[in-house]
């Protein structure tokens, strides 16, 4: 299957240009949505119940609940990204070792930024932000990096693979949720002020993996642009990781910049493919998940074992777990009740109270 995306960047006069002929609509953020069936009332009555019992409720999300926003995942079947192209994400011992990969994937990145940035919440996002307000979600884990819980105004969170939109204010970033805002998380101008601040967002952190020098994402934007004045491209297709399908050819002569401290090589402050989670965030997920009396995963196969050991943990302290994921999971044979719906379709039905 190939889709093309009409994605184009073009540098001139130091500004780039994205093509805006191509916005999310509705179409768009349907591409990446894997078929299932339709819901099942009785299906939904589990799962209501499921909830109304949990006094402590942990979630942990993955890429299928980004779907329906746009983002494509990796392996949803005849959508994922595996199952559209050969192409794979870049492992983090080859971006550490290779200035060609690193400059192949800051050009994708370039290319890709403005509409990966532009992604917004859809209802599944939103339903779990209310469950928070309304005390019914303990914490929520997400394995994903494109900030829609925090647009959508959830702050009990952990990034388990950090952020592309990692938002500073003051300078202080909380350790273990992503957005450290001032006023009470339980303000109702709190959600729309979040999602307007990140939406605008320059202060995404890319680090320098020589000296640790933190670079603000927009920032490093506008160095592309003065590097490559007449560079342009257009992209074959979008990544789920923010960044678009370029050719070997597009990608040639693009140039990339340097940290400004030291000279060194630039990351953004994310966990690839084949790099291990901080254990610090690892624990504190741990003990997050022992506290909790119950699990739910929302758009996770689990495949990963960043987020499927935390399954293990709930499983050795006897916690009640329900998956809602279109397609089979890793976990299924542990799980007292899976669902195989949209996550945004069935989410905003439960009532959490």
């Amino acid at each position: 299957m190939k889709m093309s995306f009409g994605l184009t960047f073009r540098s001139a006069k130091g500004r780039g240009i994205a093509n805006p002929s191509r916005q999310c609509s509705k179409g768009s953020t349907e591409l990446f949505v894997p078929a299932s069936p339709p819901l099942d009332p009785e299906k939904v009555k589990e799962l209501q119940r499921f909830i109304t019992l949990s006094k402590r409720l942990l979630v942990m999300t993955g890429a299928g609940i980004s779907t329906e926003s746009g983002i494509p995942d990796y392996r949803s079947e005849n959508v994922g990204l595996y199952a559209r192209t050969d192409r794979r994400p870049i492992q983090h011992s080859d971006f550490v070792r290779s200035a060609p990969i690193r400059q192949r994937y800051w050009a994708r990145s370039f290319v890709g930024w403005p509409r990966f940035s532009s992604h917004q919440p859809n209802p599944a996002h939103w339903a779990l932000s209310t469950w928070e307000k309304l005390g019914k979600l303990y914490w929520l884990v997400t394995q994903n990096v494109d900030a829609l819980h925090t647009k959508a105004g959830s702050r009990r969170l952990t990034e388990l693979h950090g952020c592309m939109h990692r938002l500073e204010y003051n300078g202080r970033i909380s350790a273990h949720c992503n957005i450290c805002l001032p006023g009470s998380r339980d303000s109702p101008a709190s959600a729309s002020r979040v999602a307007g601040i990140i939406g605008m967002c320059h202060h995404t952190r890319v680090l320098c993996l020589d000296c640790g020098e933190q670079t603000p994402r927009g920032l490093l934007q506008e160095r592309f642009q003065v590097l490559n004045p007449t560079w342009s491209a257009e992209a074959h297709g979008l990544a789920p990781d923010g960044d678009a399908f370029l050719s070997e050819e597009q990608v040639q002569n693009f140039q990339v910049p340097s940290c400004v401290q030291c000279g060194g090589r630039l990351k953004p402050d994310v966990v690839f493919f084949g790099d291990t989670v901080n254990p610090d965030k690892v624990d504190f997920v741990h003990k997050r998940v022992k506290e909790a009396d119950s699990l739910l995963v929302v758009g996770s196969s689990l495949q990963v074992y960043s987020g499927y050991r935390f399954i293990l943990t709930a499983q050795e302290k006897k916690l009640p777990i329900a998956i809602l994921n279109i397609g089979p999971t890793r976990s299924d044979d542990l799980a007292c009740l899976k669902l195989n719906s949209r996550c945004g379709e069935l989410l905003p039905l439960i009532d959490p109270r």
